[in-house]
């Protein structure tokens, strides 16, 4: 053999070497340590809004197990919700290719539906029928999977095509094979649309993902109309004090400052001002005068406002200390944060919930969506009328 015969041959081992030669799997160091365990946390993380973390268990699965499609959905997903469209679409093509059997392939499908749900602003102006292209094919491999149609419902919603995504909505309640209480609560959120004022911003509130203190103020007046109710049940405070009497001249002029000086020119301004003159408790102007209306809120703000609200409204005077010093029901919530009071209020009467029931956590320095405020005030409301 010549010299460069046996160059040759080296050279095609070598290339055979290269390409075997893929990522390797990396020992499990636990019992549980599983791509499918792994795959399970993320989804759960994912919910809870921890995509961070989501992310790095994900990844974890596919450390263990570079061919196991689920890992890549996931990381897919979760680069989506973090708004990087690119990577996140590639994630879903190597899973795509990656994917064994119906319901592996079926999940595919609904992990391309929601990255252009999540991207619809980067994938442009076929999101939609990109989405209905993976629904169609996700259900002919699958015709009785609850999250095909919950995910294409929520597609129509963002769409607004809201007789649409009525009846994906109704098909997961009619096939009871998971996604139920949130199938349930959107039809809810679509009705309630529906019946707001055609154009009215509070139906645009109600798709939004996270609100800011305009958009809390716009739906406690809109939706709860806070300020009539104080205006007709609050009790009225009467000052029968002894006043010195004034002095009928003037020794200079002063200048009223605003309570909020960032509000002028906003769309919300009059629903602002009317939230400001009821006074609820973490929806103040702040004391340099301004009210940072799109700011976003917090759960634990959220519960705060509620709980201040029902404290008002009621006889409860002890309301907002009651809980102090009890135990804890939530994770990631401790009985000596100063919300601790107010997050127990809401979740004891049902007013607000758990953010993941698989995992308890209530994650209150997590952000709260349109549709979750909504479906709060609406319990609000009904408990206001025992009162």
């Amino acid at each position: 053999m010549t010299i460069r015969k046996i160059i040759t041959v080296f050279a095609v081992i070598c290339l055979i070497g290269v390409i075997g030669c893929g990522k390797k799997p990396v020992p499990p160091q636990a019992e549980l340590d599983t791509p499918e365990h792994h795959v399970s946390n993320g989804h759960k993380l994912l919910t809870s809004g921890n995509t961070d973390d989501a992310l790095r268990e994900f990844e974890r699965a596919r450390d263990l197990d570079p061919e196991y499609a689920p890992a890549y959905i996931g990381i897919g997903i979760t680069l989506g919700t973090k708004g990087d469209y690119e990577k996140g679409h590639e994630a879903m093509e190597k899973a795509e290719k990656l994917a064994k059997g119906n319901t592996q392939e079926t999940s595919v499908h609904v992990g391309f539906m929601r990255l252009y749900t999540l991207c619809r602003e980067k994938v442009g102006e076929k999101w939609l029928k990109k989405v209905k292209d993976h629904f169609r094919q996700a259900v002919k491999l699958s015709p009785d999977v609850s999250e095909s149609y919950y995910y294409m419902g929520m597609a129509y919603k963002l769409n607004k095509s809201y007789d649409l995504a009525k009846a994906q909505f109704a098909r997961v309640l009619e096939i009871q094979d998971g996604f139920v209480a949130q199938a349930d609560q959107e039809f809810e959120i679509i009705q309630r649309i529906e019946r707001a004022i055609p154009g009215a911003k509070i139906a645009e509130i109600a798709l939004l993902e996270k609100i800011s203190r305009a958009d809390v103020a716009a739906l406690f007046i809109e939706e709860l109309k806070v300020d009539e109710l104080f205006r007709n049940r609050a009790p009225k405070q009467f000052d029968a004090s002894y006043k010195v009497p004034s002095n009928d001249f003037k020794t200079g002029e002063f200048v009223e400052v605003p309570r909020a000086t960032d509000i002028t020119n906003h769309v919300l301004k009059a629903d602002i001002e009317a939230v400001m003159d009821v006074g609820i408790k973490g929806l103040q102007p702040y004391p340099d005068h301004t009210f940072q209306p799109d700011k976003m809120i917090t759960r634990a703000e959220f519960a705060i406002m509620v709980e201040d609200i029902l404290e008002k409204m009621s006889a409860e005077k002890n309301m907002a200390t009651r809980n102090f010093g009890g135990s804890s029901p939530f994770p990631d919530l401790r009985n000596d944060q100063y919300y601790f009071n107010a997050v127990m209020t809401c979740t004891t009467r049902g007013i607000m919930k758990a953010k993941d029931i698989a995992t308890g956590q209530f994650d209150p320095m997590g952000t709260i969506s349109g549709a979750e405020a909504m479906n709060s005030i609406r319990e609000l409301k009904i408990q206001l009328e025992k009162f």
